[in-house]
């Protein structure tokens, strides 16, 4: 029989019982932020669980992890520890467990109505590193930018092409982001342009988070990586394109990137992605050893962005991708990361880099969608090449099982105008 939550769950919710994602909120105003779990319209307070002593296995009984402010403690505990805790929750959870169900005193303590928290960054964030992992985008940008003779440099098929972003800008799904500021190339002069950034833009990414981290000058081996990344949450990696393409030669992204990078508040756990896991592309040349995985996977994650334009209330739908298009894993990415004994941290983020699939509609930015503002996007009667101020941008991502859904909720972020 299929696992069932007591908590009555709609089919199309993205928060079943077999997902069970962490984050952290607040109850109500005045309150202070505790991690909770999404299940249906509720969240589940872990403090309160924790509290009353229901977190009774080995590893966990004795943990003020779901005391805490923020989830660094909980993810540094490492994977038998979350597998502890999930087995806890849909025991805790499932419709014949009379433990919580029935007690409605601790019920009422414990399952919150969703649309009245709030919710926060589930981790502090020490680092930030954005890769460049779809080969469909990197084969389109070099496109763009050097033309079809040689649009994917030599490197990007030997390793997980990244680079470090700014943690500090890193916020919360339903934030404004403030249209940028900056230089850009030179028109018709040798000066260049200074202002509000004319080609902003989303990028379509997801992103791993750090569980326990590794010493410096202590690499993690490829085949144990994923006993380093807690889960994956949505991200919107802003940019600004005409700051960008000034500024990038030679060092890389700049004020082009660091502006502002939104994630989804919820973090869904590889074991809930387990079941959805699928082969990663074949690698042609074959990775170094030190990347060369036993059994090489990325997760069957359909992805889905939305704009709704300042001018309209309607939402156009503009790009359906997949987070199994990715050529370089995640674990790849991770394990390069550390190669050269760099020490990853509990709640660093590691970005995917945009996730492009192969098809006109599956491309995971503007930039793309309208080859660099060269063509307009339509969108139910409103055209856009860039992002104009009080446009919308709504990613959504979700797997598909036999009944149910393991989904991610939303990552949202509105355009406001540059301050004067």
């Amino acid at each position: 029989m299929a696992l069932r939550s007591f908590v009555e769950v709609h089919p199309d919710s993205h928060f079943p019982i077999q997902n069970l994602p962490y984050g952290v909120f607040k109850p109500g105003p005045g309150s202070s932020p505790r991690p909770g779990v999404a299940i249906g319209d509720y969240v589940l307070d872990l403090s309160e669980l924790a509290s009353a002593g229901l977190f009774d296995g080995p590893l966990l009984s004795n943990s003020d992890c779901f005391l805490q402010p923020n989830l660094n403690k909980f993810v540094s505990l490492g994977r038998p520890a979350w597998k502890e805790a999930r087995a806890t929750l849909q025991k805790l959870l499932s419709a014949n467990e009379p433990t919580l169900r029935d007690n409605t005193a601790l019920k009422q303590k414990c399952l919150v109505p969703m649309n009245r928290v709030e919710l926060l960054l589930p981790v502090a964030i020490g680092d930030y590193t954005d890769f460049f992992s779809s080969l469909h985008h990197t084969r389109n940008c070099g496109i763009l930018f050097r033309g079809p003779q040689n649009p994917v440099l030599e490197n990007w098929f030997r390793l997980p092409v990244a680079y470090h972003g700014r943690a500090s800008s890193i916020v919360i799904s339903g934030t404004d982001i403030v249209r940028p500021r900056g230089q850009g190339p030179p028109a018709g002069s040798s000066t260049p342009y200074f202002g509000s950034s004319l080609k902003l833009d989303f990028e379509l990414e997801m992103a791993s988070v750090v569980g326990p981290g590794n010493e410096l000058g202590k690499p993690v081996d490829i085949n144990e990586a994923a006993d380093h990344i807690f889960g994956l949450v949505l991200m919107n990696d802003w940019s600004a394109r005409d700051i960008q393409a000034w500024e990038y030669v030679p060092l890389g992204p700049f004020l082009g990137k660091n502006f502002g990078t939104t994630i989804s508040p919820w973090i869904v756990t590889l074991e809930a992605l387990e079941p959805f896991a699928t082969d990663a592309p074949k690698q042609d040349p074959p990775p170094l050893p030190y990347l060369a995985e036993k059994a090489s996977k990325n997760y069957d994650v359909s992805l889905e962005v939305r704009i709704k334009p300042a001018e309209q209330n309607n939402l156009s739908l503009v790009t359906r991708s997949n987070l199994k298009h990715l050529y370089w894993t995640l674990t790849q990415q991770l394990a390069h990361h550390t190669v050269n004994g760099c020490n990853l941290r509990p709640g660093d983020l590691l970005g995917t880099g945009t996730i492009s699939g192969p098809e006109p509609d599956s491309l995971g930015c503007l930039l793309e969608l309208t080859m660099n503002g060269q063509k307009e996007l339509s969108l139910n009667g409103a055209t856009r090449k860039f992002l104009e101020d009080g446009d919308e941008v709504i990613f959504t991502g979700c797997c598909q099982g036999n009944g149910y859904k393991v989904g991610f909720g939303t990552c949202s972020g509105k355009v406001v105008p540059s301050p004067p």
